[in-house]
């Protein structure tokens, strides 16, 4: 990945960087934007621009497709197996494949339960509460899923361990 960020960045930061960015993103021209600034001031901000890519050194434009290049250069990873479906630790939005149905709810009983760990219905409830605002609907497909095994009663819930 490249850091050309940076240079823009350092631009943001600075506050005459900054209000001269503004300034030229308003339409206002190079010279108009700068006049305030003192020689020494003015060519330091502009080469900082130049530098950055914002600013076009032969024209004193602002190029405003700066910005776009660099989120083509560094596009945003794209979340993989049951990232997917989650924002943070809480479902999203359920799988349409079955297999990654599957995936997802493996993840979710290993999140609610350790190995070798019995949890009463209240506990276990606490714990897909985190993870989804269906309780209910979670928990039986723990269940029908052969991921998570209830007591005949109900009282109880334990991981299924594979063999």
């Amino acid at each position: 990945m490249t850091d050309e960020w940076r240079s823009v960045i350092a631009v943001l930061a600075n506050d005459e960087g900054r209000r001269m960015l503004a300034r030229l993103i308003l339409g206002e021209s190079l010279d108009s934007a700068t006049a305030e600034l003192p020689v020494g001031r003015r060519e330091k901000v502009v080469r900082s621009l130049e530098r950055s890519g914002l600013l076009d050194a032969d024209s004193g434009a602002l190029r405003e497709q700066r910005f776009r290049e660099l989120l083509e250069a560094a596009p945003a990873p794209r979340a993989t197996g049951v990232d997917r479906y989650l924002d943070g630790e809480r479902i999203r939005q359920w799988p349409a494949r079955p297999a990654d149905r599957l995936a997802l709810l493996r993840w979710v009983a290993t999140r609610a339960l350790a190995a070798g760990e019995l949890v009463d219905e209240r506990t276990m409830n606490e714990r897909l509460a985190r993870i989804s605002d269906d309780t209910a609907l979670l928990r039986r497909y723990l269940v029908d899923h052969g991921l998570v095994e209830r007591r005949a009663d109900g009282s109880q819930y334990a991981l299924v361990q594979p063999d």
